[in-house]
């Protein structure tokens, strides 16, 4: 049993609210987090639990993951006798949960099983792995996006480990599609699905089990799960390469949050499921206008109208005719016809860079730069957080610089911040990367999300500067965050 009760505090700050599962020595609670006032998951854990450091060091570990997509870890700790993680508190429906309610489209559960995938291959990136995953640990949130639970975590909490991690979270992938696909689990686990079919002892594969099963996602299940059933083709044997078999599936946009309606909460355990948030919807079909049939009235007015037409034509024209016989003939004049204006055109950089020339190391968490231009909305470049939204009174900014391979001129920048108020950031152009080289062109004050950076008039350079000033909040301290950075030269009429 926990040694520790509801309305228990941690780290004088996580009050304990609700007991959600207790099981092998580990308890999960919903809590409070009384400074930043909401909820948060903890687990705690019973004195004969004996592999606290591990679950610990893998938590620790956990924190540093940057997908969105990956639930974050805030705290972890083993002091004074009483050991604790504190992670993100998930509102939404697993995919056992979708199924179960009725399934999904083919493609629908794919592209869950798509972000899945591209956020557990950042993690494998950063030397992490998940080795258990299950339709519970996938969420389709309340706001609308996909949330991949118990990275690291889950895995150190059973003491499973691997020899080949990278398979066996590619084979997890597989299970997850399959499921998605069909409503059956691929294996002996205990999910609350029924088990998927067998034929001479073999798994069916989804398109025997399901009709409508698109051709291409029956090929990319077997290659994660079946390759047998698929031979001569290669088999998929890392996250990554199961993300890249899976990058052309659309993708489910985000749900306006004032379209969800109230949904349960899951967290790093199983909950009972409530209502559920819809996926995103398809538009249907416009409804032609309606057309009045035409009538003997309809028919009579008609006629009327075109009667007075041709005599008002009539007498038009023998005016024009007079006018013409008593004036000279004018030269036609034409209008000069409107100057087309040329549309910007996006340009990619050649590579980029965190930018910290006033710090110790010169470089602020560079290993997330290339995240900041790849085109992907989920993914981000951070800073290091600090105590103070001015970098703790440690130095005047740092930033994103971006390398165009050459000198360009700049139209407009394109940043997408984090959706918290409070940063303040510069565009600075120039031919040097070197601060005192380049110029600020552009500035915006308590910026938010998406912002545009259009300098007063035209610059050309060919290093392009993101530079915060000032950073927003971000879990208690300060942080500024770009997900994305567009470019944009002027283009050709």
């Amino acid at each position: 049993m926990s040694t520790v009760e509801p309305g228990s505090r941690l780290a004088d700050r996580f009050r304990l609210e609700d007991r959600v599962s207790e099981s092998n020595g580990v308890t999960l609670w919903k809590a409070i987090d009384e400074i930043l006032a909401r909820p948060v998951a903890v687990h705690t854990f019973s004195p004969e639990f004996d592999r606290v450091e591990e679950v610990v060091t893998a938590a620790r570990a956990a924190s540093r993951l940057t997908d969105p997509r990956l639930t974050q870890v805030f705290d972890a700790a083993d002091e004074d006798g009483t050991a604790y993680v504190v992670s993100e508190w998930v509102s939404g429906d697993s995919l056992a949960d979708l199924i179960s309610a009725g399934g999904l489209e083919p493609e629908r559960g794919a592209a869950l099983v798509a972000e899945a995938a591209e956020a557990l291959a950042h993690a494998h990136e950063a030397g992490l792995t998940h080795l258990q995953l299950t339709p519970a640990r996938l969420v389709w949130t309340s706001s609308g996006t996909v949330k991949l639970l118990g990275c690291a975590v889950d895995a150190a909490i059973v003491g499973l480990s691997s020899d080949d991690p990278a398979k066996d979270d590619a084979e997890g992938l597989g299970r997850l599609l399959y499921a998605a696909l069909t409503g059956h689990w691929p294996s002996d686990e205990d999910t609350g699905l029924p088990p998927a079919p067998t034929d001479d002892g073999k798994l069916c594969t989804p398109r025997q089990v399901t009709a409508g099963v698109p051709g291409y996602l029956d090929t990319i299940t077997c290659r994660t799960l079946l390759p047998e059933s698929r031979r001569g083709l290669t088999p998929l044997t890392t996250p990554s390469e199961v993300s890249d078999a899976l990058s052309e599936v659309p993708r489910p946009s985000p749900v306006p949050v004032s379209a969800v309606p109230p949904a349960v909460l899951h967290s790093e355990g199983r909950d009972t499921m409530a209502s559920r948030p819809p996926l995103p919807p398809t538009l249907p079909n416009p409804t032609p206008p309606h057309r009045p049939s035409s009538g003997t009235l309809s028919r009579a007015l008609v006629t009327v109208l075109v009667l007075m037409i041709m005599l008002a034509v009539g007498i038009g024209a023998w005016t024009v005719g007079r006018s013409l016989g008593n004036n000279p003939v004018a030269a036609p004049t034409t209008s000069p016809s409107p100057t087309a204006i040329p549309k910007p055109v996006a340009i990619k950089p050649v590579s980029a860079a965190g930018f910290d020339p006033l710090g110790d190391d010169l470089e602020e968490n560079p290993q997330f730069a290339p995240y900041a231009i790849d085109n992907k909305p989920s993914t981000e470049w951070h800073t290091t957080n600090y105590n103070t939204a001015e970098f703790g009174r440690l130095k005047e900014g740092v930033g994103l610089i971006l390398d165009m391979n050459g000198p360009v001129q700049i139209s407009d920048v394109v940043v997408s911040l984090a959706n918290t108020p409070g940063a303040s950031v510069q565009l600075k152009v120039g031919n040097a990367a070197d601060l005192s080289v380049l110029k600020t062109v552009a500035e915006s004050k308590d910026a938010s999300g998406t912002v545009t950076l259009t300098p007063g008039k035209p610059v050309t350079g060919q290093y392009v500067l993101i530079w915060f000033t000032r950073l927003p909040p971000h879990e208690g301290r300060y942080r500024g965050t770009i997900y994305d950075v567009i470019v944009h030269s002027p283009g050709s009429a």
